[in-house]
């Protein structure tokens, strides 16, 4: 494992372990519009910056969430939540959220195994919050 640190969290992860993983994953299955819309937006990499960048770091597929969820929706777009499972143990939390920003990154243990039932243990949840344009060639509902 190596020691490595997402915002204000040390974690140790296993990158091959991860890798594996997700090279069979096919992804977020979920087909509710707002799903769909925020998948056409991962699969054309059009999530902000610095997420892909650890996600290209990860050599996770931003199309191949393990957890999708719209927030709300306001004048600004669509608000989501989403999360990639990572292989590996969460060794060093803030204390305070530090002015934490959505794009480097929360993580956690989240229990419930959304899109990743065969995980292998342990791991942690890299959990992200973007606001995203609508973009399907459909009414928003």
């Amino acid at each position: 494992m190596k020691k490595h640190n997402f915002g204000y969290y040390q974690v140790e992860l296993d990158a091959e372990t991860t890798s594996k993983w997700y090279a069979q994953f096919e992804g977020w299955g979920c087909e509710c519009g707002h799903c769909r819309n925020f998948l056409k937006l991962a699969s054309k990499r059009e999530l902000p910056k610095r997420i892909m960048e650890i996600l290209d770091e990860l050599g996770i597929s931003p199309e191949k969430a393990t957890y999708v969820c719209e927030l709300f929706t306001d004048e600004a777009g669509i608000h989501y939540q989403f999360s990639y499972r990572i292989a590996g143990t969460i060794i060093g939390a803030p204390i305070t959220d530090g002015g934490e920003n959505g794009n480097e990154g929360r993580c956690c243990h989240e229990p419930y195994p959304y899109g990743a039932p065969d995980f292998p243990n342990p791991h942690f949840d890299l959990e992200f919050y973007a606001t995203l344009p609508w973009v399907l060639d459909e009414t928003q509902n």
